[in-house]
């Protein structure tokens, strides 16, 4: 009668830790700084923070990189909740980068690209 017990109590423990973590689906727009959509920029998506606890605590990785449809989206199939890294590289755009911390299941990023800077030279 206790066997039974403890194992029932052991396998209720075991529940939560088997349950799948939180997911969030991504839209990241990507525009210039006039609204105008940028297409086949290349972004690159990176789950950075968050532990699984049904592998005793080893960091969750996920990464995705994709490219913009001419609408300028870049739909990111599902990825754990909590902070992630977008990167955002266009030809004749200035590369972007930011953490953002997502805790909704789908979540829209709007992204607007600056124009590149002229280059600094010390001889002019």
């Amino acid at each position: 009668m206790i066997r039974k017990a403890a194992v029932v109590f052991l396998v209720l423990c075991a529940v939560p830790v088997l349950a799948a973590p939180p997911t969030t689906a991504i839209v990241v727009k990507v525009t210039t700084l006039s609204g105008k959509p940028i297409d086949h920029a290349s972004v690159i998506v990176r789950f950075i923070s968050g532990h699984a606890k049904l592998k005793l605590y080893k960091a969750i990785r996920t990464q995705y990189e994709l490219q913009t449809t001419q609408e300028g989206e870049a739909k990111i199939p599902t990825i754990p909740q909590g902070k992630i890294q977008i990167q955002v590289i266009a030809k004749n755009y200035q590369t972007f980068g930011d953490v953002y911390d997502i805790e909704e299941a789908e979540k829209t990023v709007e992204i607007r690209l600056n124009p590149p800077q002229s280059q600094y030279s010390v001889h002019e």
